[in-house]
């Protein structure tokens, strides 16, 4: 196979850039490991499987005051988005001989925004302006070899066989960290450049969320947001996830670092936190008619050994992602090499821009010297 351009990974960053590179006229493929799109946004429904309707297992928010350049996508794709919930009282476990405390709830500011039909929604409307021909699942690329006219791509399919692609750009919308461990370069990157790539922390890679679902949000009728801290756990953090059609749901994020969750398993873990569900918020938390769990930090596919504990918020860094005889042949465009919003799905959308953007003024100005 041959292409002007190939972008490997198939999450919100490089759906996007596909979509910029099409109404560019630009050919493209685009590879994605997993047999699935949308990498990091993973919404769901009660059994696990991908739902229009769907809990976000990955990011839900946004916040389209703070962060404008989702927020112009979103618009741009007419999309239809709510509040978080966040009306009623919050609830605070501090310690285990102590029953939790209610107290009364504050309006957020900014409001964090939800995408109706969950956070999918966005990687069904940018897939859906796209041509299937030129999008690629299970496909996992482990080297690239540049040539005088681009590079040569060795890309793994689910049945074990290899492809060659030939590229003349190569655009990796993932990880950093994820990229430097899975994919050989040959020549080798710098030591310097290599040595970035792995100490970028993958935001989110560490974590691991837990959802109850209930037939009604009991705990609006009670007066309570959903929202609740702990310093007991499992779980630190607690949300209401119900949907915009009305599917109830209680999320967490768990305080357990990921070796720990490893040790100690999914079904205690599920038990555990159920359980804490009933301290907070009484008896009918007991009763969910189905949990999801979601460790990030297990997913090949988003997290490294390194990413196994947590890591600081990437932070803008205008340096170049790229130097030596690499620089004009290959971009990242994971959300951490984002200069606005590293880390947020604001940062996919403004790193794919930002590559995408670099790539038609290259080819405007090549275009020129002739």
């Amino acid at each position: 196979m041959q292409t002007s351009v190939a972008i490997i990974g198939g999450g919100l960053a490089g759906l996007h850039a596909a979509r910029l590179l099409h109404a560019a006229n630009i050919d493209f493929l685009l590879f994605e490991a997993r047999d699935r799109l949308g990498g990091r946004i993973f919404s769901v429904d009660e059994t696990g499987s991908v739902s229009a309707d769907g809990f976000d297992l990955g990011p839900s928010w946004f916040w389209p005051q703070m962060q404008p350049t989702i927020g112009a996508l979103v618009a741009e794709l007419e999309l239809p988005a709510f509040v978080q919930a966040s009306d009623g009282d919050v609830v605070f476990e501090r310690m285990s001989r102590e029953p939790p405390q209610r107290y009364q709830g504050y309006r957020q500011e900014p409001q964090s925004m939800r995408l109706t039909g969950g956070t999918n929604a966005l990687v069904r409307a940018l897939t859906a302006e796209l041509p299937e021909n030129c999008i690629f699942l299970s496909r996992k690329v482990t080297a690239a070899a540049l040539g005088a006219d681009g590079v040569t791509l060795t890309v793994s399919n689910s049945t074990g066989g290899q492809e060659s692609v030939q590229a003349g750009h190569v655009i990796f919308a993932l990880p950093p960290r994820l990229l430097e461990a899975t994919v050989s370069f040959s020549p080798p990157v710098s030591t310097a450049m290599a040595s970035r790539w792995r100490q970028t922390a993958t935001w989110m890679a560490p974590h691991a969320k837990f959802f109850a679902l209930y037939d009604r949000p009991f705990w609006r009728q009670e007066g309570l947001s959903g929202t609740a801290q702990s310093m007991v756990g499992p779980l630190v953090e607690i949300h209401d996830a119900t949907t915009a059609t009305g599917s109830a749901a209680l999320f967490g994020f768990l305080g357990v670092g990921a070796d720990e969750r490893q040790s100690i398993g999914e079904d205690l873990l599920t038990h555990a936190c159920v359980q804490q569900l009933g301290r907070l918020f009484g008896e009918k938390a007991l009763q969910p008619r189905a949990t999801l769990f979601k460790d990030w930090a297990a997913d090949p596919a988003t997290a490294t050994k390194a990413d196994r504990t947590g890591g600081a918020h990437p932070s803008p860094d205008r340096r170049p992602w790229v130097d030596g005889a690499w620089q004009p042949f290959i971009s990242l465009a994971g959300s951490e090499t984002s200069q606005t919003d590293p880390g947020y799905l604001s940062g996919a959308v403004d790193a794919a821009a930002r590559t995408v953007s670099a790539i038609i003024g290259s080819r405007r100005d090549a275009a020129n010297r002739r």
